[in-house]
């Protein structure tokens, strides 16, 4: 028996934070990925579950990070077919690339540690615990998130992190604000450092920090409402699949955010 359904709006929201509206539009956008043509992998025998049902099924568990033996369940399905869902269709809600980007864009940048059970990324990390480094860099406009890293082994620090993840690339020819860490990054702003002397910064540097650091806030804002999906706390799918799932979350902060 199938509990959670698209067919009744009022389980969207609870299970992916999104209104309905907004999944009718995720919905669409993997149509015409081609989400509707895939088959489950073997030859004459369909879906059990129709497409808005999972694109359903694969937010529900970027949002609650539900086992597949626990969501199966909830959309009376197996969970090796779960699995197979997910597999299929997660890729087509990635990020679409930006193109084109305005010549005065302003991206921000800024890494998190996604703890991550496969040891073959995954590295023992500042939180004690195996994780990866993701980087992921908005919009200082418009807060959206215009670009995702491929993850890294989270023992390297943000400046190694930033030239290897292919986000340099992404972000090449616009204007480019992070964090302290960044330093050794040529191309990147960030903060005056305090001298080595241990004297104080002038007045007007001051300043400039405190600004930047008003609108570097705009990344760990978008990182912290990226994080409500539960998976990025837990990453228990092999890592080589990691890269596809945060930029199906940053899409979804996306729809969200734009309402």
């Amino acid at each position: 028996m199938q509990v959670i359904t698209a067919a009744r709006p009022a389980w969207i929201f609870p299970f992916t934070g999104l209104q309905p509206a907004q999944f009718r539009q995720l919905v669409h956008l993997v149509a015409e990925r081609g989400g509707d043509a895939i088959s489950d992998g073997r030859p004459g025998r369909q879906w059990a579950l129709d497409l808005p049902d999972r694109v359903l099924l694969v937010a529900v568990y970027l949002r609650t990070n539900l086992t597949m033996r626990q969501i199966g369940p909830l959309f009376g399905v197996s969970h090796s077919a779960a699995h197979r869902v997910i597999d299929t269709l997660g890729p087509l809600l990635a990020l679409a690339p930006v193109r084109r980007r305005p010549v005065d864009q302003i991206a921000i940048v800024d890494g998190t540690l996604i703890p991550t059970r496969d040891h073959r990324l995954a590295t023992k990390s500042k939180n004690y615990r195996y994780s990866t480094n993701l980087q992921v860099a908005i919009d200082a406009s418009t807060r959206l998130v215009i670009a995702v890293g491929d993850p890294q082994p989270g023992n390297r620090n943000d400046t190694i992190v930033y030239r290897t993840s292919g986000i340099e690339e992404k972000l090449a020819g616009r204007p480019v604000m992070a964090d302290g860490g960044y330093r050794g990054s040529s191309e990147v702003i960030i903060p005056y450092r305090k001298p080595a002397d241990g004297g104080v910064l002038p007045a007007w540097k001051e300043e400039l920090n405190s600004h930047h650091r008003t609108v570097r806030a705009g990344v760990e804002h978008a990182l912290a409402r990226m994080k409500s999906f539960k998976i990025l706390h837990d990453y228990r799918r092999a890592a080589h699949t990691l890269a596809d799932a945060a930029s199906g979350i940053a899409n979804l902060h996306n729809i969200i955010l734009t309402g």
